[in-house]
């Protein structure tokens, strides 16, 4: 954590437990061997439609943290990826619940199997189980 990402409080401000997550995103579809990068290349972007939070317990200067990713897919055309902020005590510090969808950037629209088109592009979905 660096000191301009907490607020007057001494806590880390709510905005980063987004770009945290946001940053678990990027570097889990990468790791799972999609890079978003190659996806962007392709006329294709993954697009985030909704974001929630749950704080369970506050994080201060100094905390340690792990950022994990889950990634599931259903039928149409969107899919989850949540984020666990847990202390590396094993507290968790927040649950982030987020909608996605994969944009053909083109057509400006969701694509209808963004599952089907992520590993195409080398998504390896066991990777963040």
């Amino acid at each position: 954590m660096r000191s301009y990402e907490l607020d007057a409080l001494g806590h880390l401000n709510h905005a980063v437990y987004h770009q945290y997550a946001e940053v678990a995103r990027v570097e889990g579809f990468a790791a799972a061997g999609c890079a978003w990068d190659g996806l962007i290349k392709a006329g294709t972007a993954p697009v985030l439609l909704q974001s929630t939070i749950n704080f369970r317990r506050e994080l201060r200067a100094g905390d340690a943290i792990d950022v994990d990713l889950v990634v599931k897919f259903g039928a149409g055309k969107t899919f989850s990826a949540d984020s666990t902020i847990t202390k590396l005590d094993g507290t968790v510090s927040a649950e982030i619940t987020c909608v996605l969808g994969l944009m053909d950037l083109g057509a400006r629209k969701l694509v209808a199997d963004p599952q089907a088109v992520l590993a195409q592009h080398g998504l390896d979905v066991s990777v963040l189980d």
